[in-house]
């Protein structure tokens, strides 16, 4: 992995470089599951959060919960659900895009004034192959994806997660490395310039120049 690696891990479709992490402890809530799923789904984000050297809490002082986490069995669903159009803009439209991609999870993120990440609602939608993996792999999957703001194109051609020998489900070094650092005390809590993936691959000893 080089720089323009992880620069490409925050450009999105638009030719844009966004780049956000949390800017407040995270307090997840888990709907949709029995208990023992909401104990491993919890088990993912407390891992995650370690890793990042961030922190967690019981309750957020203006929202209560920050971050959501949803299982349904179809998009349509979120149409149902009272005061969803609260918490997702334009539902319709983003039902109806998500139901013509038959995308299987989605999550919307909102900011503070420092463009940090404030709150995540994390939409998980249980179709037949996510059904056939074990809760911690998507609980995982779930959570690296929500603990920074990747682009929207990060992972559509690679997991973020590596299969181990013995069946379990790990992070990949590289992504872990790339959380690691991007918590780091001394780098921004958002970024839209081009630098910010020059900074990341400093902190992990990796090359400057072209992907490959």
């Amino acid at each position: 992995m080089t720089s323009d690696d992880i620069e490409k891990l925050f450009t999105r479709s638009n030719g844009d470089y966004v780049f956000a992490r949390w800017g407040r402890p995270i307090v997840p809530v888990v709907f949709g599951v029995d208990d023992a799923t909401v104990s491993v789904l919890k088990g993912a984000v407390e891992a995650i959060v370690t890793l990042a050297g961030h922190s967690m809490e019981e309750m957020d002082p203006e929202l209560g919960t920050n971050l959501m986490i949803f299982f349904i069995q179809d998009w349509a669903e979120l149409s149902e659900t009272p005061n969803m159009d609260q918490l997702i803009p334009n539902l319709p439209d983003v039902v109806a895009r998500l139901q013509a991609a038959n995308a299987s999870q989605y999550r919307a993120f909102r900011f503070d004034d420092d463009n940090a990440i404030q709150a995540c609602f994390a939409f998980v939608r249980m179709d037949d192959a996510l059904a056939e993996l074990p809760a911690e792999t998507i609980a995982l999957s779930m959570m690296v994806q929500a603990i920074v703001l990747w682009s929207d194109q990060a992972f559509n051609d690679m997991s973020p997660l590596a299969s181990l020998p013995d069946g379990n489900t790990i992070l990949k070094s590289e992504i872990s490395g790339i959380i690691t650092a991007a918590y780091d005390a001394t780098m921004p809590a958002a970024a839209r310039s081009r630098s910010h993936a020059l900074r990341l691959a400093a902190r992990l000893g990796l090359p400057i120049g072209k992907a490959h």
